[in-house]
């Protein structure tokens, strides 16, 4: 059996701009979508889940959501494939080889419900910092396409990691921040990490933004 390799290069973390040489395999610029070719009824997503990964979260989000166009967005062409071979009658989801590090320009203003950033590669050694996507030009882009009404979801297994996100929305300023999350809020799927760090008692940290 064919592993999946988990990490690219360290290019094609990168946003084309700030590359010299568009590596081969990178994923393709998106400025348009024609979300007739995606979604069965046409209309564009309300829901977006980035770095879906494997797609467990992705699946059970659009299973429980069925009157919900739910967009996953990840890096690694293998996982796209796998994603979609595996939810293809699931009408309502589809999963997007795109680098996010590229903008959301595709996605208009104010119309997604709800966005998911849930257990991010860490990235821990400061030299791959610059891999990291949560920074001022994704809250941004967030912002921007985020209904009033809106939230993004948050999560991670790392202190450090959840201490550069707090870091990083109190640099944004625009967000209100909930971080006290319990049931009662965070009434989502498991992703597989999650899964995994409640199996082996070990932490994990969410936040809530809002608008």
């Amino acid at each position: 059996m064919k592993r999946t390799r988990q990490h690219l290069g360290a290019s094609y973390y990168l946003p084309a701009s700030a590359l010299k040489y568009i590596p081969q395999n990178y994923p393709p610029l998106i400025e348009q979508m024609d979300w007739s070719n995606v979604f069965i009824n046409g209309k564009p997503p309300a829901m977006i889940d980035l770095g879906c990964g494997k797609g467990l979260f992705l699946e059970e989000l659009g299973k429980i959501n069925p009157n919900k166009n739910i967009l996953g967005i990840e890096l690694r062409k293998s996982f796209v494939q796998k994603i979609n071979d595996k939810i293809k009658e699931l009408r309502n989801v589809y999963a997007l080889w795109y680098n996010i590090s590229n903008g959301l320009e595709f996605l208009s203003n104010s119309t997604i419900e709800k966005i998911f950033f849930l257990f991010p590669d860490p990235w821990f050694k400061k030299k791959h910092f610059k891999r990291r996507v949560f920074n001022i030009e994704l809250l941004n882009e967030l912002n921007r396409i985020l209904r009033q009404d809106g939230a993004v979801y948050i999560a991670t297994d790392i202190y450090e990691v959840h201490k550069y996100h707090i870091e990083k929305l109190y640099e944004f300023n625009r967000f209100k921040i909930i971080e006290d999350i319990n049931s009662e809020n965070w009434d989502l799927p498991m992703t597989n990490k999650q899964k995994s760090c409640e199996d082996k008692v070990i932490d994990y940290y969410r936040l809530i933004c809002r608008k």
